[in-house]
């Protein structure tokens, strides 16, 4: 991919291009991140072509042109971890810690109610959430990932698929060998696809026997293909870890050979400074999900103190039944406020970081090359919120108002691999009004039993 910087941009006057977005602002996401006031995004096929001055891009013909002068347009948000069927569970076990919240309320329901129809209708109701709060690009673990990967295709979004792998059995296989098997199946099905990326999701260190973590290290190695795995998410693990292995859980995870640069470890609640540079020297990338965190009570990662060693750090939302939301613009809120509080340094984590987190890092960790800028060639996901409202009022700084002001719901537009998937808030790729009706018959459902 030829991705050209603004300034280097090819002179396109007189040219034809298919979408040209006229915005009041344009944020490309390049470093030192700037809000380019009267710019224009010109797409073409699924590609960014330019980001040009709002008068030059005038002088160029399109076979659509929109004109949104209140918008900043930017990069799609990448949401780097969640669950995105577990939104059928969202406010049905709040206000407990996890190990309750999973041993007493979530695995019980799941394995009550997990089924192709169950992945496939909470599937649906996470990404139209997704899409209408700012996410082109998700990271979903969870169960029948084939039937997620079909509904994330039909919507349009973009997904990386982390098939999970547990020594216990569930709806969609009977243990490790099982899930890898099914696992591997789907990532040949999906092997050419620009938009669908499908890796290894071995859910955790305490859930996933030594013996299989060593398979998959060496399956991963063989293939140059991701990881993704929750680890260190509270003190309570690191502390079962180092009675049993004698290791911390980062530890025993490089020992097995599963860190690396394709290797993201999520949720990085309860680490000290020999695991941030354990990160920093394999090159491993962090995922962050302050809100959940929070809400379980699980601890605060330090994601100042992992930039400033160098770790990407992406965040993600984790899944609406322990987060309750998925607005991305949310959580890259939380992420910049806690930041400043953990480190007691109100510079932590500004306002561009968080969005750097939330774009350009979360490409990087989910290896979707193209993604998380605006540069000339870059995969056209863009998004246009609009900043007309009296809450966004005055705008000195589109910068700060997208990070501190709670923009989710003022989203307008949305294209991911250069089509169109909402205008105006109206969804183009999914029917809202059967999402509500089928989420409501799941809640009578589960509440009933």
């Amino acid at each position: 991919m030829n991705q050209l910087p603004l300034e280097q941009a090819p002179a396109l006057d007189g040219q034809n291009t298919d979408i040209i977005i006229h915005g009041g602002w344009v944020i490309t996401m390049n470093q030192p991140v700037q809000a380019l006031a009267e710019h224009s995004v010109l797409i073409t096929g699924n590609q960014v072509q330019a980001v040009l001055p709002r008068e030059q891009a005038k002088n160029i013909a399109a076979t659509t042109q929109i004109e949104l002068p209140n918008h900043v347009l930017m990069p799609g948000l990448i949401n780097s971890h969640g669950h995105a069927a577990m939104s059928l569970f969202r406010g049905m076990a709040d206000d407990t810690p996890l190990d309750i919240w999973l041993n007493e309320h979530i695995w019980p329901a799941e394995g009550q109610w997990v089924s192709e129809e169950f992945v496939r209708d909470g599937a649906e109701l996470a990404i139209a959430e997704m899409i209408r709060s700012g996410t082109t690009t998700f990271s979903d673990m969870y169960f029948f990932p084939n039937i997620t990967a079909k509904v994330a295709q039909e919507a349009g979004i973009r997904a990386q698929l982390s098939f999970p792998i547990m020594d216990f059995p569930s709806a969609w296989g009977s243990g490790a060998e099982d899930y890898i098997n099914k696992g591997m199946a789907l990532r040949d099905e999906y092997k050419h696809s620009d938009t669908v990326n499908v890796i290894f999701g071995p859910h955790a260190p305490y859930t996933v026997a030594t013996e299989a973590l060593e398979k998959i290290a060496t399956y991963a190695h063989e293939l140059d293909c991701g990881i993704h795995i929750h680890t260190q998410e509270t003190q309570a693990e690191v502390e079962q870890s180092l009675a049993t292995f004698g290791q911390r859980p980062l530890e025993r995870l490089n020992s097995i050979g599963l860190l690396g640069p394709k290797t993201q470890c999520v949720h990085l609640a309860a680490i000290n400074e020999g695991d941030i540079q354990l990160l920093a020297d394999t090159k491993s990338h962090a995922i962050h999900c302050p809100r959940s965190n929070m809400k379980l009570a699980s601890g605060f990662c330090p994601s100042q103190a992992l930039i400033d060693a160098g770790v990407n750090l992406a965040i993600g939302t984790d899944g609406a039944a322990s987060n309750n939301g998925l607005d991305l613009f949310a959580e890259l809120n939380t992420a910049a406020l806690l930041a400043k509080v953990v480190s007691k340094n109100a510079a932590a984590v500004p306002d561009s970081a968080a969005l750097t987190m939330a774009t350009v890092n979360g490409a990087k960790a989910l290896d979707f090359k193209d993604c998380g800028t605006l540069n000339a060639g870059a995969a056209a996901d863009v998004i246009a919120i609009d900043l007309s409202a009296i809450e966004q009022q005055p705008i000195y700084d589109p910068i700060s108002h997208l990070a501190y002001t709670g923009v989710a719901n003022h989203v307008s537009h949305s294209w991911i691999n250069g089509k169109a998937v909402m205008a105006d808030r109206e969804l183009l790729t999914l029917d809202q009004s059967s999402i509500v009706k089928r989420t409501a018959e799941w809640r009578r459902k589960i509440k009933a039993a």
